[in-house]
């Protein structure tokens, strides 16, 4: 890989996951752990406006690339995970690693915004 194409990873993110907590009723709701911090490069790929329940959603889908962990690692991001950086959420949809060498993992994530 040449430096040329080497990844920018200048953004800081959250690695989160989420946890199934009782609601007391019955039921659950998700809460967030957060796993801890990653350093990655951000690039949209589209977006799309979409039907929320109450109102319109923009959804832009990113390629997050970040350093590769080892399989098993609990730094190593999955599909239902997140990232977030400050407000702003990217649902974890598919994990590659980037090129042969391994050193990198390629994160497709989706992230919705109140259009």
């Amino acid at each position: 890989m040449s430096a040329a194409s080497l990844p920018r990873l200048n953004r800081k993110l959250l690695l989160e996951t989420p946890v199934r907590v009782p609601d007391g009723a019955g039921g659950f709701t998700t809460s967030w752990n957060v796993l801890g911090e990653v350093f990655a490069e951000v690039r949209s790929r589209s977006g799309r406006e979409a039907e929320g329940e109450a109102v319109p959603l923009a959804q832009v889908s990113y390629v997050i690339t970040l350093r590769a962990a080892p399989v098993g690692s609990s730094m190593r991001p999955l599909p239902e995970q997140r990232f977030r950086e400050g407000i702003r959420v990217f649902r974890i949809e598919a994990v590659t690693e980037r090129g042969t060498d391994l050193r990198y993992l390629t994160c497709f994530a989706d992230e919705e915004l109140v259009a």
